[in-house]
């Protein structure tokens, strides 16, 4: 008996879960208020996935099936899983984007599948539903393609005529990895993809010699995701991949998702079983690298093993092990060096920066600023204040580190 659409959409968005790239910055401002049609790429509503500025837009997430005739080891959907199979027709993915944003349920439309058929063939149907959604409906939201590898080049170019953003997943820190747990994908398929999508969407931003407009192809650019964990690659490993991701591919965003493990799988895994904090610490140390000027031994040298501490955050952690470089006075030291101290983000040192213009800062200039006095004391001075023998203090990381808890019996 089929299942009602009901039915598939709870065995489809809960299998969409799996899929963490999902952000939607970075792409153009659109609004069917101002320009007709429907959904808009501002609004919010049940919202899903967060930009940076910190809006939060509301996606559908789900996967057109999943069905897939790849048996990749860490996957659940893999064809030889025991899992709930469900599929959606092109029809009805439009027809639930359209509905779902009528209710003002979501304002976008997240899309991936599991590859059925073949890599053509899967890719067609979503570029379809792509299509349908822009064309036919006007629909305005946003929208991002799961991209399949080795789908045709044609197939991806016309995606990027209507979604917001692409991805292809990475799939392994690793050519090993892949080879070892997915021996059906090829790493080298995976890079080419990208790149060729790297200069599709950079050839769209140069303007025409006739309009000297640019054309509009996938504006919120690529990203992908790595699961870690189902291999032995440690966070070095993980971070150096991400890091020649991003240079190689323009990649707006890296993310990782925490393997967990399966339970009717037959194959030796995983390796090293993360937790999410360690997938949370993936997240902190990618975001020192790409926005303060961390390098990637830096970040990863404190344990000695290549992997990040889970009981604290790699800023916290660099820092106790380069206590050399502290105390930093915040009334004159530079930029580069204030993003260094613990406690303190972006938008705070440029406030910092600014204020001390006009005045010398005192600790409760901080405190004004939300600032955890608590974190930053062992490692600055300011007017009135100086942490003395605190930065060199032996029991200094169990003042930051998380407290002993009763592990409960039953």
């Amino acid at each position: 008996m089929k299942k009602s659409i009901k039915d598939r959409l709870a065995v489809l968005s809960d299998a969409a879960k799996y899929d963490a790239s999902c952000a939607s910055s970075g792409t153009q401002k659109r609004n069917s208020a101002q320009s007709g049609g429907l959904g808009s790429t501002e609004g919010a509503g049940i919202c899903h996935s967060y930009a940076p500025d910190g809006r939060c837009i509301s996606l559908l997430k789900i996967l057109m099936t999943n069905f897939c005739i790849y048996d990749c080891a860490y996957c659940i959907n893999r064809s030889s899983s025991n899992v709930e199979r469900a599929r959606f027709s092109v029809e009805e993915v439009v027809w639930l984007t359209l509905e779902f944003y009528r209710r003002n349920y979501i304002e976008g439309l997240f899309l991936s599948s599991g590859i059925i058929r073949s890599s053509d063939h899967t890719m067609e149907e979503m570029v379809r539903i792509a299509r349908e959604l822009r064309i036919t409906h006007n629909f305005r939201g946003y929208i991002h393609l799961k991209s399949i590898p080795e789908a045709s080049q044609a197939l991806i170019e016309e995606a990027g005529l209507y979604a917001d953003r692409l991805s292809i997943n990475i799939e392994l820190p690793t050519d090993i990895g892949i080879s070892q747990f997915a021996p059906e994908k090829r790493p080298e398929n995976i890079r080419k993809s990208m790149g060729d999508l790297r200069l599709k969407i950079e050839e769209s931003r140069d303007p025409t010699l006739q309009t000297k407009r640019t054309k509009r192809f996938a504006p919120g650019g690529q990203s992908t995701q790595m699961i870690v964990g189902a291999d032995a690659a440690d966070d070095a490993t993980i971070l150096s991949t991400s890091a020649r991701l991003y240079g190689s591919y323009g990649l707006k965003r890296v993310y990782y998702s925490a393997f967990s493990p399966i339970p009717d799988s037959s194959k030796a895994l995983p390796l090293i079983k993360p937790p999410l904090m360690r997938e949370h610490r993936l997240y902190q140390a990618d975001w020192l690298y790409r926005f303060y000027g961390f390098g990637i031994d830096e970040i990863t040298a404190g344990q000695g093993d290549g992997m990040l501490d889970l009981d604290l955050d790699p800023k916290l952690s660099w820092a106790l092990a380069n206590r050399h470089r502290f105390p930093v006075d915040i009334n004159r030291a530079d930029r580069d060096m204030l993003l260094r101290v613990p406690g303190l983000g972006g938008k705070t040192v440029n406030a910092l920066i600014s204020a001390r213009r006009y005045r010398r800062l005192r600790l409760e200039d901080l405190s004004r600023l939300s600032v955890s006095l608590k974190k930053v004391q062992p490692f600055i001075e300011a007017e009135g204040w100086s942490p003395g023998a605190l930065t060199d203090k032996a029991d200094l990381r169990a003042r930051f580190a998380p407290k002993p808890e009763q592990l409960q019996l039953l």
